[in-house]
Parts: structure tokens; sequence; C-alpha cells
């Protein structure tokens, strides 16, 4: 399916920012009302936005708000969902549940490992370490984003690439909140917030500094 460059990106904001307005796609892109409209249509009549029952305001006019489609969200890839899935299936009727928990335990560690030594050199402040995390978490596929809280950080992941592995198996996201963690080290506490898995449109994590 052949789409311009103008509604690749729309279908990223759709991604990362969850449910927008014609009116807020077109200040945050610079575009007219009337081409982020033209867009947006096309893309409904290729299957990838949906709209939504209008939401009424305090004033004015109720609003329609664009949203991405289960076929728009199936161009994020969950890297080789099938093969996953299936290798899950015979690690857990071969070796049984521990059995399983313990191999994603021990990838858990690897990716602990890797993740500590890309973050080694310095500068080594928690905030440089959350971009760094984000950064490396962004180059397997979670487009993962840092915003700035009154009281800490929000580590967000807008898509998750091991979604099919997870919804068989929870057990890879509580290793990821330990491995963030790990990586972020003693002084953060990490909590998470958004899931994917409870419904929410995304992962995301508070991190805040641990008092002295």
């Amino acid at each position: 399916m052949e789409l311009s460059k103008s509604q690749l990106t729309l279908l990223d904001r759709l991604k990362t920012r969850g449910p927008q307005s014609v009116k807020i796609l077109s200040n945050q892109l610079g575009m007219t009302t009337m081409g982020i409209r033209q867009h947006l249509l096309d893309l409904q009549s290729k299957g990838l936005v949906a709209q939504s029952d209008a939401e009424k305001q305090t004033r004015g006019r109720p609003i329609h708000l664009w949203t991405l489609s289960k076929t728009g969200h199936r161009r994020y890839p969950d890297g080789h969902a099938q093969v996953t899935v299936e290798l899950i299936n015979v690690i857990r009727e071969n070796f049984g549940e521990n059995g399983l928990n313990q191999v994603i335990s021990q990838r858990g560690e690897q990716a602990t490992s890797n993740y500590q030594k890309a973050l080694a050199k310095p500068p080594t402040d928690l905030a440089s370490r959350i971009a760094g995390l984000a950064k490396l978490r962004s180059s397997e596929g979670y487009m993962a984003e840092v915003r700035l809280l009154p009281d800490g950080w929000l580590l967000i992941e807008n898509h998750c690439p091991i979604c099919s592995a997870a919804q068989q198996c929870q057990q890879f996201c509580k290793t990821e909140l330990d491995t963030f963690q790990a990586v972020l080290g003693s002084q953060a506490s990490v909590k998470r917030v958004d899931h994917l898995l409870a419904g929410a449109r995304r992962c995301a994590y508070k991190v805040t500094l641990k008092p002295n």
C-alpha cells in the first residue's frame, strides 16, 4: 500500500500521541485543516484510521477525534510474532512454566547487561541515562521517548514489537520492568503507569529520583 510522506507522518503522530482532532493535527504538522482532512479520509478509505464519535466540548461544537485502526496498528511490526509464539509454546510444553520464565529472565539479564555497557560512558546522571535507554529501545522498535514531569520523567514506549509474545507470557513485561530498574540504578524508582496489555494504547514508566 503506497502512502505519501504526509500520510506516513500522520500515522506516526496518531501512533505516538493517540486520538487527535483535525485542528490539533493541523497545528502540530503545519498543514491546513483541509489538507489534514483529505489525508485522513484517504487513510480511512484504506482502513488505516478511524473516526471516533463526537466528543462534547465545554464550548463550541462537539469534535471528532481520529485514531489508528487495528489495520493501522499492524503497520508497525510485531517482530517475528508467529515464530516467537510457537517457540514459547514449545518451551512451555517441554520445560513447563518455570522453565519458560527462567529462559525469559535470562534474556532479560542479557538485555540489562547490554544496556549497561551501552550507557557506561559519561554523563551518568539519571536524566541522561533515561534518554540513552529510550534511544536504545527505539533502535529495537519500541518508538520510545522521554517526557519531563514536574516530579520526574515519563519513559514512553509507543509500540511493542514483542506484543504477541507478551500476550502469551507476561513474564516478558515483568522482566522489562526489572531491566529498567537495574539499568537506571538504585537512585531511581521505576513504576509502570500505562500497560498495553491492560488496555492502554502504550506502555509508560514513571521514573523518579529517590530521596537521599
